[in-house]
């Protein structure tokens, strides 16, 4: 059986009735927005972890890294980063399933899937930075 794909001319179809749903019609901009904005914030929550990181070098493994996530500023800053990371991550994972895959059923449930595991990675992250900071 040879399904045939959205865009590919078959029957009576008008050019219109063809496009519709295959492109980025109202959130595209949105999206291409929001994944150049978690990249900024990405490099300069990076460039600020390397930094507090290198300036902090002497410190110890662990009691090093408790300590300095006991600061406030710190905690917060890594959990903004992680939140960000995690964001750009989806972000990016969701332009590439939409692209590469075709089956509709398989492509929401990728995507639901997808958004669910990087849900659950970040809270992980989150809930270990708040356990070592407080």
């Amino acid at each position: 059986m040879n399904k045939l794909l959205k865009w590919e001319k078959t029957g009576l179809k008008t050019p219109l009735a063809r496009a519709r749903g295959l492109g980025a019609a109202k959130s595209g901009v949105h999206h291409w927005m929001m994944q150049r904005m978690t990249a900024i914030s990405n490099l300069v929550l990076g460039l600020w972890l390397l930094y507090s990181l290198v300036t902090n070098a002497d410190l110890q493994y662990v009691a090093g890294a408790e300590s300095w996530l006991a600061n406030p500023v710190n905690a917060i800053g890594m959990i903004l980063f992680v939140i960000s990371s995690f964001y750009h991550a989806v972000l990016g994972c969701q332009v590439i399933i939409e692209d590469y895959v075709h089956n509709e059923g398989f492509k929401i449930f990728k995507l639901v899937g997808q958004r669910l595991i990087f849900l659950a990675m970040a809270i992980a992250c989150i809930f270990s930075i708040l356990q070592v900071a407080l």
